[in-house]
């Protein structure tokens, strides 16, 4: 393709690749003359800006010359220095040398010219610098002058070779020089014989001479290899043997290699210096070629052009570049890189429409076909070297990185065939996360647990860690209620010694003094003041102290009879009843008689008096009391204070039974998260604790965690893991199963430690029992990126649907209509539920047709052969298309879990679809796709036996599949997004909000199924319930974070049909609410 181009009878040079930006230098051409007849000669210098769309090179400095130039090269030389950009070397008429600062000329400040030496014979050809002595400049001329200027000293140029070495020869033209790329001291020249001449300047001779046999080589242009050293090309100008020659010094007999697709003389030649493989030619056929030297192809075919193209340069710093300069006074540039040149054709036009528009548009260009295509070029038919990276990097499971680079050591000093090596690094990231890790999984294996919690108590610093691994702790201990009680800071043994040093205080200021050493005695005035004073004390030591009291001397007790209230009660008790008679004690307040006496009276009788105790009686203490008395300890979870949740706890470690107690201690740590601040949501670990509940506990740990650090995530696993080996210890090892927030926190941590290359401690982590895509899918990644470490264990289950890829035999008659013709019918009817649906698939006839009892549209093009009696109607699941038997055999399973139903024995498959499907309900236009018929397939008549007709078909009532119940867990979804949809309805006033919330509630079905058919990862799972607490709590702006954060990290297919949706709701459901 063209970049640039420029009107100049010139030869050319390009900046070295240091320089930048790019330029373009030009000399005015020796060999050349415009239509003036000009002989003066001008030097000028154009920047290369690639980002201008434009042709035009912009023009930078401008020189007058004494002289007109065959050669120009830019050399460093001067680099180093402040705002240099190097010097050009012109070579001229009658052996002038001159040498130019760039930098003056473009700057147009000082003197330009550096110096001018006329030491040549004849015209000055050819030029080079030394790439790695940049003061040291090659010239070569007639009478096979070759000199080596110093630009550090040039009054006396260096010759190589003596005298007599040339007088063997008779002396020709130089036509071209060259320094070697790897060897700094060896020069190479080019002769029209044919002959190239090898020199090393440190012996100050030529060492070798490389010519052809044919002696009809005249050499046009000599370039040395970029990367060997003793390779170098010759090319020829001649007619008939337009070569070019690939010449290797150690074998020097004859050419290693001919180029031969030039049809006449080529005039120059260029090595790409950034791909040694590609070599540019220009000849006098017009045509620019480019050489892969390695296989000797042409790659790359510039189109004709309209005259001999003299000078083709690849530009040092943009390797696709190349320049070319053509007897027709034009230099071009190019890429090799290769598209279509419309582009600029437009441009062209458009630059030519402007000046003749005259404000007018002119009507569009009509390129013809045939122009266009060929304007066409050919990009490089192999990628280049530059293209090639020279490093890779990527990280790979388990934690491994892959890395990859070329060789440092020159590509002619690397044996064939190269080996190029690939390095697979362990990345460890995180020291500290792998060593506590260690230590949990030695402990796990031992079993030695206990130690493990102890260790944790003694380094952990917080009090709310401390009294967490505590519990944990205890959890793996005998009677670990009472423990539970100690660490909440209630004994019994704490409880009887203060309640006997309170009852000691209280007899100490009584007014019966007792002897100080017999307690047994204080006890008994205490509570049986009416006793004899005259018991021995081995009596009041019994157990049966009141059977053995004897009375020394007994009082006659009255029975009252008066009309007083204890007349009444007397008379009560006479006549039993008692339940009267307990009505008088509690208007009296006599409370304990009551008590006493509704004991003698039953249960129920007992009942009735408490109640009416606690509704007279209130103390700080009665509700207490009346908890422990009625056991309604789901009332007391749910009405005590929260500052009080120790001792709520503590009455459900002590009265309630094993059945209640894990629901009762979930319901209060729930609480405490819901109705508390951050403190309570910490300390509601505890309870879930107690309970055994893992999944509330990571629930929790999720909320007062919102971005989990790796440390983190290993304090949960360590805490999750402790809890569930107690469970095992209480349940067995298949009474404990992980919810969807554990299952994703483990599976987090597994992928974790895989990252860090514990593939065999990540694996032992992830559920056995666990049946979800994600777990699977890692646990056969870790079990084969394992590799020799698993040997003896079970391969893990594959963990895609396997796919059957073939053709499905049919009938010769299905074939060919198959191969024909490919229909979509598409007949879209109403349903009862917008995602409940059934495919009906009857025989259809050219005038009759069959609904599909759906609301989404289907292709229909795999069926069997007509059978002789209709088929019956078929009920598949979402997705699944009728097809023939054998193929429903063989079908892979799909991803839903709708079963297909059994297909009797004697099934048949339906007829083949093969007239237009017509619409039975008023659908809009459009929506069906009219098909002709296939001629050639017979038909039943209408009416025929076995086929239906279109009224029997509307009349038949829907099949509908019914959808499974949502799971438990599950169900608290669909209950706060339907009382969410019901609120922002409720509160919405305008139509178009009402009418979003209708379709959301629609929408949401999709959700539903899903959670039936439980085809969601673990991780989009807890992401739905964390936005349903939100939704709770009326934390809006919340729900949409985590649902963002559940989007980032989840695919596209598995949440794109509910997702968004739930996204609008959210966001109105804030708007409303703010």
């Amino acid at each position: 393709m063209k970049l640039k181009e420029l009107e100049r009878p010139a030869v050319q040079v390009w900046s070295p690749a240091s320089q930048c930006p790019v330029y373009l230098a030009t000399g005015t051409s020796a060999q050349q003359l415009d239509a003036s007849f000009s002989t003066n000669g001008t030097l000028e210098i154009f920047e290369v800006d690639f980002r201008d769309p434009s042709l035009d090179l912009k023009r930078k400095g401008v020189l007058s010359a004494s002289s007109r130039f065959y050669k120009l090269i830019w050399g460093s030389f001067g680099n180093g220095l402040l705002e240099a950009s190097g010097v050009i070397a012109g070579g001229g008429n009658n052996g002038m040398l001159t040498l130019y600062n760039v930098t003056h000329i473009l700057s147009s400040g000082k003197e330009p010219v550096i110096a001018q030496r006329q030491k040549h014979t004849g015209a000055v050809r050819a030029l080079d610098f030394n790439p790695f002595q940049g003061h040291l400049l090659a010239t070569g001329a007639s009478d096979s002058e070759i000199f080596i200027w110093d630009l550090n000293n040039l009054n006396v140029p260096m010759t190589p070779g003596s005298k007599s070495q040339y007088r063997e020869q008779p002396p020709e033209d130089i036509k071209a020089l060259a320094w070697n790329r790897q060897v700094q001291h060896i020069l190479a020249s080019a002769h029209p014989s044919g002959k190239a001449v090898v020199w090393d300047l440190r012996k100050n001779e030529p060492i070798i001479k490389v010519s052809d046999h044919s002696n009809r080589m005249h050499s046009s242009g000599l370039a040395w290899h970029p990367e060997i050293a003793t390779q170098l090309v010759l090319c020829s100008e001649d007619d008939h043997l337009p070569v070019i020659q690939l010449w290797d010094l150690r074998f020097a007999s004859s050419p290693l290699k001919v180029l031969e697709s030039h049809s006449r003389g080529i005039l120059s030649v260029s090595w790409s210096q950034a791909d040694p493989e590609l070599l540019l030619s220009s000849a006098k056929d017009n045509q620019i070629l480019c050489w892969n030297l390695g296989s000797g192809e042409v790659v790359y075919k510039l189109p004709t052009q309209s005259s001999w193209c003299f000078d083709v340069q690849w530009c040092p710093r943009d390797p696709p570049v190349f320049s070319a300069a053509s007897f027709d006074g034009w230099i071009s540039l190019y890429s090799v890189m290769g598209r279509s040149r419309e582009v600029q054709q437009i441009r062209q036009a458009d630059k030519i429409s402007s000046s003749f528009s005259k404000g007018q548009p002119l009507p569009p260009l009509q390129v013809p076909e045939q122009v266009a295509q060929a304007s066409l070029i050919p990009p490089l038919q192999k990628p280049p070297k530059w293209m090639r990276r020279p490093a890779g990097v990527s990280f790979a499971f388990g934690g491994k990185l892959v890395t990859f680079g070329l060789p440092s050591t020159p590509a002619h000093q690397v044996p064939q065939p190269c080996l190029r090596l690939v390095f697979v690094s362990q990345v460890t990231t995180e020291s500290e996360f792998l060593r506590r890790s260690a230590e949990l999984q030695e402990s796990l294996g031992s079993g030695n647990l206990l130690n493990y919690c102890q260790n944790k108590i003694e380094l952990t610093s917080l009090q709310s860690e401390k009294m967490l691994w505590q519990f944990l702790k205890v959890t793996l201990e005998q009677d670990s209620r009472v423990k539970f009680l100690k660490l909440l800071g209630y004994s019994k043994d704490e409880l009887q010694k203060k309640v006997a040093t309170w009852l000691k205080s209280d007899l100490g200021l009584g007014e019966s003094p007792q002897s100080e050493g017999d307690d047994h005695s204080n006890r008994q005035q205490v509570f049986c003041s009416q006793a004899s004073k005259h018991i021995t004390e081995e009596a009041s030591a019994s157990s049966t102290f009141f059977d053995e009291l004897v009375p020394q001397s007994m009082t006659p007790w009255e029975i009252p009879i008066t009309e007083d209230t204890d007349g009444l009660l007397s008379q009560a008790l006479l006549l039993g009843e008692l339940g009267p008679a307990v009505e008088l004690c509690l208007k009296e307040e006599r409370f304990a008689d009551a008590i006493i006496l509704a004991q003698a009276g039953g249960a129920d009788l007992l009942k009735q008096t408490q109640e009416c105790y606690w509704a007279k009686k209130k103390s700080r203490i009665s509700s207490l009391l009346a908890c422990v008395v009625r056991k309604n300890w789901k009332d007391m979870v749910c009405t005590c204070s929260l500052q009080n949740w120790r001792e709520a706890l503590a009455l459900l470690l002590t009265y309630s039974g094993p059945e209640k107690f894990p629901e009762l201690c979930d319901m209060l740590g729930m609480r405490m998260e819901q109705e508390g601040g951050r403190a309570l949501t910490s300390e509601a670990r505890l309870c879930y604790v107690c309970s055994g509940n893992v999944e509330q506990l990571v629930e929790c740990w999720a909320k007062c965690h919102q971005a989990s650090s790796p440390l983190a995530l290993q304090d949960l696993m360590e805490k999750v893991m402790v809890l569930n080996r107690s469970l095992e210890l209480l349940r067995g090892p298949d009474g404990v199963s992980s919810g969807p927030a554990t299952t994703y926190r483990v599976t987090q941590y597994a992928n974790l430690l895989a990252a860090q290359g514990s593939l065999a401690t990540a694996m032992s982590y992830l559920p056995r029992d666990c049946t979800q895509p994600p777990i699977q899918q890692l646990r056969d990644r870790l079990f084969h990126a394992q590799g020799s470490g698993v040997m003896g264990q079970q391969c893990p289950p594959f963990p895609f649907p396997r796919v059957v890829v073939g053709a499905t035999p049919h009938s010769k008659e299905t074939s060919s209509y198959r191969l024909g013709f490919q229909f979509s019918h598409q007949v879209p009817t109403p349903s009862l539920r917008p995602r409940i649906f059934t495919p009906l698939v009857t025989p259809l006839t050219p005038s009759h047709s069959s609904p599909y009892q759906s609301s989404r549209m289907h292709n229909i093009s795999d069926y069997g052969s007509p059978g002789p009696q209709a088929a019956q109607p078929l009920p598949l699941g979402p997705g699944v298309r009728p097809g023939p038997q054998d193929s429903l055999k063989n079908a892979p399973v799909p991803r839903t879990n709708l079963q297909r139903k059994k297909l009797p024995e004697t099934f048949m498959p339906p007829a083949p679809i093969t007239t237009p499907v017509m619409s039975l309900t008023s659908e809009p236009r459009g929506v069906l796709s009219s098909q002709p018929s296939v001629p050639g397939v017979g038909h039943a008549p209408p009416g025929a036996p076995g086929e239906l007709s279109l009224q029997q078909l509307q009349q038949r009532p829907p099949e509908k599949v019914e959808r499974k119940e949502l799971p438990p867990e599950h169900r608290s979804l669909k209950i706060s997004f339907d009382k969410l949809l019901r609120r922002c309805s409720l509160s919405a006033t305008d139509l178009k909000t009402k009418r979003k919330l209708d379709e959301a509630a629609q929408r949401l079905e999709c959700l539903y199924e899903k959670l039936c058919q439980g085809t969601l990862s673990p991780h989009v799972l807890a992401g739905l319930h964390e936005v349903a607490r939100c939704v709770d709590a009326g934390s809006f702006e919340q729900g949409l974070a985590v649902h963002a954060q559940v989007v980032g990290c989840s695919s596209f297919s598995e949440v794109s049909s509910f997702m968004p949706v739930l996204k609008a709701v959210l966001t109105i459901a804030h708007k409303l609410h703010t």
